[in-house]
């Protein structure tokens, strides 16, 4: 229903900036949360940036608060994720997510609650 496409992953030095983009398609009026989640070999998924579509209210995991930038581009559907100051650890596969049938900004906080999913786009921080 709805489809979801990251891009703007690379390989950048200790210290830099990236930005991942999001394109989304298909039902995306349904979308109550938007996020962005991440993923490295041998971890478990964890949860990075979300925001609630009704209200823009946006939640950052502790881990990157004052670094990553959640963002949307409201004529294009587009999601983003400004990354600075990126470290060797958030190194991972970073995945774009939608949920619906959330009615609370709390909701998109549990990524149990996201449907749609993207194919991931790779970063790598190098030390």
């Amino acid at each position: 229903q709805v489809q979801l496409r990251e891009s703007g992953g690379g390989s950048v030095p200790a210290g830099g900036s990236l930005r991942l983009s999001c394109a989304a398609s298909g039902y995306t009026s349904r979308a109550n949360c938007m996020g962005w989640f991440r993923q490295a070999p041998g971890k478990e998924r964890e949860r990075v940036a979300t925001f609630y579509t009704a209200t823009g209210n946006t939640n950052y995991a502790d881990s990157v608060k004052g670094r990553f930038t959640i963002s949307h581009d409201n004529t294009q559907n587009t999601v983003y994720l400004q990354m600075n100051s990126l470290k060797p650890e958030d190194t991972a596969m970073y995945y774009c997510a939608a949920a619906t049938g959330i009615r609370g900004w709390k909701g998109c906080g549990s990524v149990n609650n996201y449907s749609y999913w993207g194919q991931g786009t790779q970063v790598t921080v190098s030390s």
